[in-house]
């Protein structure tokens, strides 16, 4: 596509998306919106504070089965709003509540898709944290409970919302960028490794164990696979891949505007942290689509390579490319392209070397864009800019990837049913085991 194909394509897909999605009675102006957060961790109470600077919305309950984490939350959105939400451990507490509106969830990886569903099914709308969801099967139910009940759902894929990145998308579109053949995607940063612990007789006082595991197997309790470690244990979420790199991958697919690519190929191990997690700190995948290859890189021992510091990510600066380590590269036949995310901006090359367009990027604006964009939708029923369907598709790519690795092979992909092509060791991987009562049916 050149870059009017690309934008007229945009907007009309847009358009008609919004136009055959379903019509809700609009709330008014003035109201407010009326919201709840699942989980109150770090991001979550990063989130529920800049949802509680807007004055269109109230944040009615702060719920999080460590209760050990609920006033400190409850206190700084009291802070902001000078009402003090009400703190609950069960977050079924504010699905019940009909004067609800939407829910951030905020949740550990593995609560993503039930915590979503659940809220669909209760009439709720939903802003969930990236990654989309834990596995293959759950994500496309995700699209399901959103369709079925009607529901908003916005993913925390905030350079969907970003003026930048439409803009970088659109010039690598261009005549005068070329073909493309090769993206790079690349998520490394260092990471501290931790020792191997014992499993303890059970959780700290105050924690609902059972509740933050929902789903997954139930296990002794263990501080590494607790708060802050999750991440790197097969049970819960994915590895930096998912949890992290899907910020750039979802803005590579949208950059080749393709859905599902032919084959997957991973390779990588635990080479620079043999620590005591489950997923490889040292990763490559390659995605095979016709006509092109896209492939992630990550390294997280690698004391050279590291996000943009909040501070610089609202400064009309571009990051030193060569050492971001969330950077993508794109590689036209004519010129190339260095793509940041969470406002890194974005800068393309001539075969000279020198830069010959660029632009910086606001994180800040982006973020409360993504934020408006959201709250826009639950007034609108429009689908939102990071809506659950397209997350889902980005989300993909990093399943695949954590499979191939998984079944030790080049895994073919099935676009018609999103799983893989006579492999029954991969297909095993596409759904994951629910522990009751976190069941998520086959109807959602």
């Amino acid at each position: 596509m050149n870059r009017r194909d690309f934008l007229k394509h945009s907007v009309a897909a847009g358009a008609a998306a919004s136009a055959g999605l379903f019509s809700l009675k609009a709330r008014g102006a003035n109201d407010r919106v009326i919201v709840g957060l699942m989980g109150a961790g770090g991001r979550g109470n990063f989130l529920v504070q800049e949802f509680a600077k807007r004055p269109d919305v109230e944040i009615r309950y702060i719920a999080d089965p460590d209760s050990r984490r609920l006033e400190g939350t409850a206190k700084a959105v009291e802070g902001i709003t000078k009402q003090r939400p009400k703190c609950v451990q069960d977050f079924r507490r504010m699905l019940e509540d009909a004067e609800v509106n939407a829910i951030i969830n905020a949740t550990p990886d593995h609560w993503h898709a039930p915590g979503t569903i659940f809220a669909c099914q209760a009439g709720k709308d939903v802003y969930v944290e990236k990654p989309a969801s834990h596995s293959i099967w759950e994500g496309r139910k995700m699209i399901e409970a959103a369709r079925t009940h009607k529901r908003v759902v916005q993913v925390g894929a905030q350079g969907r919302s970003g003026d930048y990145c439409r803009e970088a998308i659109a010039y690598a579109h261009s005549d005068k960028f070329g073909d493309i053949h090769l993206v790079r995607v690349l998520n490394s940063k260092p990471r501290g490794a931790f020792a191997k612990k014992p499993d303890l007789p059970g959780p700290p006082e105050g924690v609902d164990y059972d509740m933050w595991l929902g789903a997954a197997p139930l296990r002794p309790f263990n501080e590494n696979r607790f708060h802050g470690g999750w991440n790197w244990y097969w049970d819960y979420s994915g590895g930096d891949i998912i949890n992290d790199g899907v910020h750039q991958i979802d803005l590579a697919r949208w950059l080749i505007g393709k859905d599902y690519p032919a084959f997957a190929t991973a390779a990588g191990g635990k080479w620079g942290m043999p620590d005591d997690q489950d997923t490889p700190d040292t990763f490559c995948v390659n995605w095979d689509y016709d006509g092109l290859t896209m492939v992630f890189e990550q390294a997280q021992w690698a004391p050279y390579l590291n996000k943009t510091p909040l501070e610089l990510r609202d400064v009309d600066e571009f990051p030193n490319w060569p050492f971001n380590g969330t950077r993508i590269e794109v590689y036209g036949t004519r010129e190339m392209m260095y793509f940041g995310r969470h406002g890194d901006g974005w800068q393309a090359f001539g075969s000279d070397g020198k830069p010959v367009a660029g632009q910086p990027g606001k994180f800040t604006p982006m973020n409360t864009g993504h934020i408006a964009n959201f709250i826009d939708c639950i007034r609108s029923r429009n689908l939102p800019n990071g809506d659950i369907e397209q997350l889902h598709l980005s989300t993909l790519l990093c399943h695949y990837g954590n499979i191939a690795y998984r079944v030790g092979r080049r895994v073919q992909i099935d676009a018609k049913t999103e799983g893989f092509l006579d492999d029954a060791d991969a297909n095993a991987l596409v759904k994951r085991s629910y522990r009751a009562p976190w069941v998520i049916p086959d109807v959602v």
